[in-house]
């Protein structure tokens, strides 16, 4: 290496050119405090959900739901005269994806609050960063129990599957065109809302006199599912309890009634998706799943909901996205009543809820931050699910 001296003249015209850029770096610098300062203008939530990967549905309709209620506070002059602003990342269904999607939410973009996920699994992977750092959680349709046990900070808007377990044992055993005395269960062993909600079912069946005649396992993503199947034909059920999710739930149908297998299925809200219908086609007439809305509904908080998401997506919602909107709907009228925006306060406010009018029903949380409320039965007919009955809590 060759060493090279340089003059003074040189020397100062240098120092000159550092000195132009540091005062340039420190203008940048300044701009960005500042944005972070104008950011004390706007509140920032964070979602995460499954926008990619097999029940790429489940989030996609959860995301859009979150952005219609955001759009509509907005509209009207944000939370307390601040706009909302969202920031969505995709955990791909992974729970590995869903942790480090929401540690970011929390630590990087420091979230007021998480709106997530759809799947248990997910949001059991998630809520214990939420409650650690003192952020409030809302999961829009995880239904099992376990969730909001984590802590105080975790809330959702959905029923969950105690509730859900019974109303689809009642009605297998009550309605006119099942009265089913002998059930099967086909259950997905890894995922905990379908290990749960199985749990539940057999539970409420047997208690109201039925009787489980088969219980078989899967795990998500298995393509053949005939010696499962074989099985239950063989143990001569009146019904099939399934509480999988649509993309297994669609392929089993088909599996079903190619070995079959005639008597109707039945399933919990996991079902809820446009993809089910264009997967199973005719093999699911006449089988049905609990959920947590119908847009047959005719309700005018209902009917105005649809509107306005078939008007934005071109498309009818369904309850994934109609709970992705009540969670943020509740999640707004927490914060506006709320002495501050500390995690602390909104969930206190979080606590309070009582006869909140949402798309999925009137909403009132209970002492273990779960919603009191209906749950609705929709009958599959030609790939479309269509309304049955509502079964409120306590019937």
């Amino acid at each position: 290496m060759t060493k090279r001296t340089i003059s003074l003249r040189q020397f100062l015209r240098l120092s000159k050119v550092v000195g132009i850029f540091l005062v340039a770096a420190t203008s940048l610098m300044s701009l960005g405090c500042q944005s972070r300062v104008a950011s004390t203008d706007e509140i920032v939530i964070g979602h995460f959900g499954s926008i990619t990967g097999s029940e790429a549905t489940f989030g996609i309709s959860t995301d859009r739901g979150i952005q219609l209620a955001i759009e509509e506070v907005n509209a009207a002059g944000g939370v307390n005269g601040k706009k909302v602003r969202l920031i969505t990342y995709d955990d791909k269904g992974d729970p590995r994806e869903a942790g480090s999607a929401v540690t970011r939410l929390v630590t990087r973009d420091q979230v007021t609050a998480v709106l997530g996920e759809v799947a248990s699994g997910l949001s059991l992977a998630a809520a214990p960063i939420c409650q650690e750092n003192g952020v409030p959680m809302i999961s829009p349709s995880s239904t099992n129990p376990k969730v909001t046990q984590v802590g105080d900070m975790i809330y959702r808007v959905c029923f969950i599957d105690p509730f859900q377990g019974s109303v689809c044992a009642k009605f297998a055993r009550e309605n006119d065109k099942i009265k089913a005395t002998k059930a099967a269960i086909l259950c997905d062993q890894t995922a905990p809302y379908s290990v749960g909600l199985q749990e539940e079912f057999e539970k409420a069946f047997t208690a109201g006199g039925g009787t489980i005649v088969s219980k078989q396992a899967y795990q998500a993503g298995d393509q053949d599912f005939s010696a499962q199947l074989t099985s239950i034909r063989a143990s001569e059920p009146e019904v099939i309890f399934i509480p999988g999710y649509y993309t297994d739930v669609g392929n089993i149908a088909l599996q079903a009634r190619k070995l079959g297998l005639k008597v109707p299925m039945l399933g919990g809200d996991g079902w809820d998706s446009a993809k089910l219908g264009q997967i199973a086609g005719d093999a699911l007439n006449g089988c049905y799943y609990s959920n947590h809305y119908s847009h047959e509904d005719p309700s005018p908080r209902v009917q105005n909901f649809i509107k306005l998401y078939q008007g934005k997506y071109q498309e009818t919602p369904d309850g994934l996205a109609a709970l992705g909107y009540d969670a943020a709907r509740i999640l707004f009228t927490a914060m506006k009543t709320a002495p501050s925006l500390s995690g602390k306060d909104i969930a206190a406010e979080l606590a309070k809820t009582t006869g909140f009018e949402g798309v999925t029903g009137v909403i009132s949380m209970d002492a273990n931050r779960n919603p009191v409320k209906p749950a609705v039965i929709l009958e599959m007919k030609d790939g479309t699910p269509r309304y049955v009955a509502t079964i409120a809590p306590g019937e």
